[in-house]
């Protein structure tokens, strides 16, 4: 255990610091906050997914709607930039409470279809309401000064913002996993029935973990709309919903890093491949993920977890 617990380590040690040279090594700051913020976002969705086992095809509306609200109150309010992602985290939690208390009695495929459901009318809801600037989106929103006194207009500063802010929810995230409260839902998850035979009060924990990983999404939604400067209809679309969970399953459902890694894949293929091969980028990236789920049944990080797990045994 000791081994598996040393190597963790110095992999996340070098993650870390390659997130704190990656402006200075060339990467394009503006490219690496957008991946950081879907990465958020995968991990929302693991947390109910992959440590709940709960299938949401809906979580693009707590992601593009504290989208708009940050974006707006920024913008039209004038409020500054950490009360516009406290506004986008508080608006995800509520969003995901209404839709928790319709779709948590439901199981497996209902589930994900109310979740679905509600989604689109969350979507409908972004194309009417005048805030939202309809099909044009919210657009030239400022990042203004946080807290006063860093100007997030310059990149750079933007980007460290964002990657603290990733690097401090990431580990919260690892902590509920890890506290009593993730091991009764991982309980949940491996079996339902036997949680509740033993006292638990199963529905409550599945609300409780689908109102977390909503705020989550909707953190993500607000840093998106403060890095990229703009929040657009297809934040909410269902495709976005489509994606995170295609970039969840890639990396490995279930473990810490895999979303994290399945974000990178995702948003860098469609950096790259978008001004060369256009709407075929999407068609690339199912290729890619029919492979993967093919030969990476558990992602590609619950593969790579699962052999070290075997070498450490045999030796």
């Amino acid at each position: 255990m000791q081994k598996t617990s040393n190597a963790a380590r110095a992999a996340y040690a070098a993650l870390l610091v390659l997130i704190v040279i990656a402006p200075l090594i060339g990467l394009y700051p503006v490219f690496v906050m957008k991946l950081l913020c879907f990465a958020l976002f995968a991990c929302a969705l693991n947390l109910l997914l992959g440590f709940t086992g709960l299938l949401s095809f809906g979580h693009a509306a707590f992601f593009g709607f504290s989208a708009y609200v940050a974006g707006y109150v920024i913008k039209s309010l004038g409020w500054p930039p950490e009360l516009a992602m406290l506004s986008g985290l508080v608006v995800g939690a509520l969003i995901g409470l209404v839709f928790g208390v319709v779709a948590i009695r439901r199981q497996g495929i209902y589930f994900a279809m109310v979740t679905m459901a509600l989604a689109q009318m969350v979507s409908f809801i972004c194309l009417q309401a005048p805030f939202t600037g309809g099909e044009d989106g919210l657009q030239g929103v400022p990042r203004g000064k946080l807290l006063g006194v860093f100007d997030l207009g310059s990149d750079t500063v933007m980007y460290y913002v964002t990657a603290l802010v990733f690097v401090l929810v990431y580990l919260a995230i690892r902590r509920i996993v890890t506290s009593p409260f993730g091991q009764v839902l991982k309980m949940i998850r491996e079996n339902e029935p036997r949680a509740t035979s033993l006292g638990y009060e199963v529905d409550r924990y599945k609300l409780l973990a689908f109102v977390l990983s909503a705020a989550v999404a909707g953190l993500a939604g607000s840093m998106k709309t403060l890095v990229m400067g703009f929040a657009t209809l297809s934040d909410v679309h269902w495709s976005t919903s489509g994606e995170v969970i295609l970039m969840t399953l890639l990396g490995g459902v279930g473990t810490f890093f895999g979303p994290v890694f399945g974000a990178g894949v995702v948003v860098a293929l469609q950096d790259l491949l978008a001004d060369k091969v256009g709407a075929w980028v999407t068609v690339i990236i199912g290729a890619i993920f029919v492979l993967c789920v093919l030969a990476f049944r558990k992602g590609v990080v619950g593969e790579l977890h699962d052999w070290y797990e075997r070498r450490r045994a045999r030796a």
